[in-house]
């Protein structure tokens, strides 16, 4: 195995095609540790890509509700382990405290949003009401979103093993983009990386290419944005809780077809078909 960069690596196969067998290589994407620590204490151990790892901390310390705006973060530094990476954020001293005072720990693998969490509240925490967030789509709007936002995977492309999030404004295209081998992890990243640039979430929309579950609906209010576009399906959990958010949820969303889960009115469709 030879490391390619960072994010990927290139290992042997053998690819058998049409019965033939050809010996070569292909490039994978990496798959590390990362730990999110706070004010000297790790708060969650992920499995993620050592990519944007400042964005992956600040999105995290978002969208956990660790911290309620990037001014909250007084530091962030990346620290490479052993066999991974710690992101060591500092805070003021009055969120570190009361981090302090409901310190939780969590180890996540990619699949898993929601490890850790102590209590059925925490699950199911109450999110800011989106329901005044002025956003209008067309069905061209929700098309051109999932297209650019497959034709910026960079590592996806490489690698075909990767899911993407991905910010998108009407009339200004994709404007930023990540990936991760954890689709809540790239979701992160974002949130992370449109804090950073001081962007409005609730300019546009965000773009994912995953399944939706309740916490990447969390994540999606919490970032502020008023649309959240998906190219699979959303859990029954995670619609009723985009209803309740004020979140318009587009899922399923491929080619000129999609389809619109809650608060329908940000969509302009031009005719709707009766029965």
């Amino acid at each position: 195995m030879t490391q390619s960069s960072p994010s990927t690596a290139t290992v042997s196969r053998i690819a058998v095609r049409a019965g033939v067998a050809t010996p070569g290589s292909r490039a994978l994407p990496e798959e590390v540790p990362v730990a999110l620590s706070f004010g000297g204490s790790t708060q969650a151990v992920m499995m993620a890509t050592p990519a944007d790892l400042h964005d992956f901390g600040v999105g995290f310390a978002l969208s956990e509700a660790i911290v309620r705006s990037e001014t909250d973060i007084l530091s962030v530094e990346i620290v490479e382990a052993d066999q991974g990476f710690d992101v060591q954020m500092q805070l003021i001293e009055g969120v570190q405290a009361q981090l302090s005072a409901r310190r939780r720990q969590m180890a996540g693998p990619v699949g898993c949003g929601l490890c850790g969490i102590e209590s059925i509240e925490e699950a199911l925490r109450a999110l800011p009401d989106r329901k005044m967030v002025d956003l209008s789509f067309g069905p061209d709007d929700v098309r051109e979103a999932v297209r650019s936002l497959s034709m910026h995977q960079k590592l996806r492309a490489e690698t075909g093993a990767v899911h993407a999030a991905g910010f998108y404004r009407p009339g200004e295209g994709m404007l930023c983009v990540r990936e991760d081998v954890g689709r809540h992890n790239a979701l992160d990243k974002l949130i992370g990386a449109l804090a950073r640039s001081g962007s409005n979430a609730a300019d546009g929309a965000i773009v994912v290419t995953s399944r939706v579950s309740v916490d990447m609906v969390q994540k999606a209010v919490i970032a502020g944005t008023g649309l959240l576009i998906a190219v699979s399906a959303p859990t029954a959990l995670a619609v009723r809780t985009a209803e309740a958010a004020g979140l318009t949820l587009v899922s399923i969303a491929r080619g000129a077809d999609f389809e619109i889960f809650t608060h329908m009115d940000r969509i302009k469709t031009d005719r709707i078909a009766q029965g």
